[in-house]
């Protein structure tokens, strides 16, 4: 059994709230530099290039990619033999958060009520989920989500004969419909089966794969891209302006369901797609 002080984990998440709305993870930076070589529409290429300037600016100045620094999504992958002291994970957790987005000076977009609507003051709380695995370690995912591309996510309960048609179908009305409001060039995380909360759960975390890892599932791999060339083809481009860089990866979750349903979700993010991660 081996002991770890929450005290560490909000040490941790403090500072992954501050470098992943810094720095564009190296992934997505590649994936934005190869956008703009091959961007055939010039208006396309000036808003790549535009992006990338961006990039720049805000890892020199030590500002946010993103004016929206997102609400903090934590996935914890908690290993059985680790014992955790000094507190509670979920208040360990919630004051990094709070922690990273004071002292990083970065946007507190969260509200304490859906409806009546006052703001938190610190960004808290997170959305956390937490798988149990093997070993005595933790690792920690950060994935902030604005909600730009957040809005335009959906879910779809699909018929079990509609089969890998129907969930073609699904992602490209959702992509379409998203059009120029996700602030593409975009990713697309997909979660296909579970039931209706487990494929949303599946779609944020296919958001977290690099961009340039292909799913290990032969015929996913093969799906993710051909959905990505059919989402280049529609046109939309940066910025929703057109062009061929509509989508930078599309990445697929998939997991087992029932006889009766085809569930898929489909999460949409924007060019930062902020994702990162870290071992305690």
């Amino acid at each position: 059994m081996r002991e770890i002080k929450v005290s560490e984990i909000t040490d941790k998440i403090k500072n992954m709230c501050i470098d992943v709305n810094l720095n564009l993870s190296d992934d997505m930076r590649s994936a934005l530099k190869e956008a703009s070589q091959e961007e055939d529409s010039e208006l396309g290429k000036h808003i790549l290039k535009q992006l990338e300037k961006n990039l720049e600016i805000a890892s020199s100045e030590n500002i946010p990619i993103c004016q929206d620094t997102g609400m903090a999504v934590i996935f914890l992958e908690i290993g059985q033999d680790v014992h955790l002291t000094g507190g509670s994970l979920e208040a360990a957790i919630n004051e990094g958060v709070r922690q990273g987005y004071t002292e990083g000076y970065l946007r507190k977009s969260v509200v304490s009520d859906p409806l009546i609507r006052k703001n938190t003051g610190d960004n808290t709380p997170a959305v956390i989920h937490e798988k149990i695995v093997d070993g005595d370690k933790i690792k920690i995912t950060l994935a902030p989500k604005g909600f730009g591309s957040e809005n335009m996510s959906r879910v779809f309960m699909l018929k079990p004969a509609e089969g890998i048609e129907g969930v073609k179908n699904a992602v490209l009305t959702a992509v379409k419909d998203a059009g120029p409001n996700a602030c593409p060039p975009m990713v697309v995380g997909v979660g296909i089966g579970g039931d209706f909360e487990k494929c949303a759960i599946l779609a944020k975390l296919a958001l977290t794969r690099k961009v340039n890892e292909s799913s290990e599932i032969q015929y996913v791999a093969e799906l993710e891209e051909e959905l990505k060339e059919k989402i280049n083809n529609t046109g939309i481009g940066p910025g929703g302006l057109g062009g061929k860089t509509t989508c930078l990866a599309v990445n697929i979750n998939t997991y087992p369901t029932h006889i009766a349903g085809l569930p898929v979700a489909v999460n949409i993010c924007c060019h930062v797609n902020r994702h990162i991660s870290c071992i305690v």
